[in-house]
């Protein structure tokens, strides 16, 4: 699970996906710094967003600890914001 050497938050997504529109809405409401990779304008990052997860499921937020969340509920995102400090 330690893959993101960012010392940032970064979420890659794409504006047709539900889970990404909530995800992002969550990050956006609580004023969280972060980078957002949209998959639709940079399409070679979703080989990056494959690699991290090991799948293709999105959205796929990777944090600076070198974890990483994939289609995180808002009760889990929410969770490691708070432990990272983030919140």
């Amino acid at each position: 699970m330690t893959t993101n050497n960012s010392d940032r938050i970064t979420m890659y997504g794409a504006a047709w996906c539900g889970d990404c529109r909530r995800s992002k809405a969550l990050l956006d409401g609580q004023g969280v710094d972060y980078d957002y990779v949209d998959l639709e304008a940079t399409p070679e990052a979703a080989d990056v967003a494959q690699a991290i997860a090991g799948r293709k499921n999105i959205p796929v937020i990777s944090f600076p600890d070198g974890s990483f969340q994939v289609e995180p509920t808002d009760a889990d995102l929410t969770s490691k914001l708070k432990e990272l400090g983030a919140l």
